[in-house]
């Protein structure tokens, strides 16, 4: 320990704590912001929207267009293949 006593083992005791403090509070943010997210998703599905539809359009819309085409053409490609079509 340093002689102002916020040092331990090298460590800035007061830096450490400022990063834990900034990761518990971004924590506490998102679980704010997945209850939102749920919150929005209820709505949704009370206004007759299939949630798991929506769900699946939000993660493409996050992907790269070239990506998503590629990965449908080859799907469409094997449910052709396996009589599915």
């Amino acid at each position: 320990m340093s002689e102002s006593g916020t040092d331990v083992g090298g460590v800035a005791a007061q830096e450490l704590r400022a990063f834990v403090e900034r990761v518990e509070r971004l924590e506490a943010e998102k679980k704010d912001i997945g209850e939102q997210i749920k919150e929005v998703m209820a709505e949704a599905k009370g206004r007759g929207y299939d949630t798991k539809v929506l769900r699946k359009i939000i993660s493409l819309r996050k992907r790269d267009r070239n990506d998503v085409a590629e990965e449908e053409a080859i799907l469409e490609l094997y449910k052709s293949a396996l009589g599915m079509d």
